[in-house]
């Protein structure tokens, strides 16, 4: 494990992230709600991706969020708060991949639970030249959860249901996606019921442009809770990057 910390120019301050192993397939993990780039550690989850890492299969970075300046700062000014989000989107893309890529060219699985889950798609879906796989558990994937009575071109911009729905067919994300791994996962459990819901719209869209995804929508007894995590992300990475050949 290795702990780094950065000037960030799009964000205009330092901002933190760990890495976990030093080869193999790179791993890009958003934290949750208002969660930190520890959380993921410290919910047992390094813990679980440790025979990837361990085998140099795989290796994972855990970012830093911002959500309590963004999408959960629901009292301050929305163009603001949206406009933050965007330049910590470009501090992902722009600065921190290219600072722990090792290979020109090298592509990235995502993965979150709960909002990180939705940033996982998010991201994802804006820039699948970027990343090869994604696996969201448990996510929202519309800006309306963070903006209920705000719109303009951001919001949509980082709102996967609306511009999904409204991409053309012929748009070369289309053709990039039909090539990745999009695992979406979801409980039937406790509070689950709203993204359960966002869950069924995303997998209705992706339906719809034809392109293939696993959507994957687990028992009654499955809570929005990290036990139920911990099942879930071995799970679909192995179907991506099997630990045994």
């Amino acid at each position: 494990m290795n702990y780094h910390k950065h000037y960030s120019q799009s964000l205009g301050r330092d901002i933190e992230y760990k890495t976990y192993g030093t080869e193999g397939h790179p791993i890009l993990v958003f934290p949750s709600q208002n969660g930190r780039f520890f959380d993921y550690e410290n919910f047992g989850m390094i813990d679980i991706l440790a025979p990837w890492i361990e085998s140099g299969k795989a290796r994972v970075i855990c970012c830093d969020g911002i959500d309590g300046e963004t999408w959960s700062n629901t009292t301050s000014d929305p163009r603001y708060r949206i406009e933050q989000h965007e330049r910590w989107y470009n501090y992902i893309i722009d600065e921190l991949l290219p600072a722990v890529r090792i290979a020109p060219g090298e592509t990235f699985i995502t993965t979150g639970c709960s909002m990180g889950a939705f940033h996982a798609a998010n991201f994802f879906f804006r820039r699948p030249d970027v990343f090869d796989t994604v696996i969201a558990l448990s996510g929202l994937y519309s800006a309306s959860y963070g903006f209920p009575n705000y719109s303009d071109d951001l919001t949509y911009a980082n709102s996967p249901i609306d511009f999904l729905s409204h991409m053309p067919t012929d748009h070369p994300w289309i053709d990039l996606y039909k090539k990745c791994n999009i695992f979406i996962c979801v409980g039937q459990g406790r509070w689950e019921d709203e993204l359960l819901d966002s869950t069924r719209q995303l997998d209705a869209i992706l339906r719809e442009k034809g392109i293939p995804a696993m959507v994957d929508y687990w028992g009654y007894d499955v809570d929005h809770d990290w036990p139920w995590w911990r099942k879930q992300l071995p799970y679909f990475l192995g179907k991506v990057i099997p630990l045994t050949t």
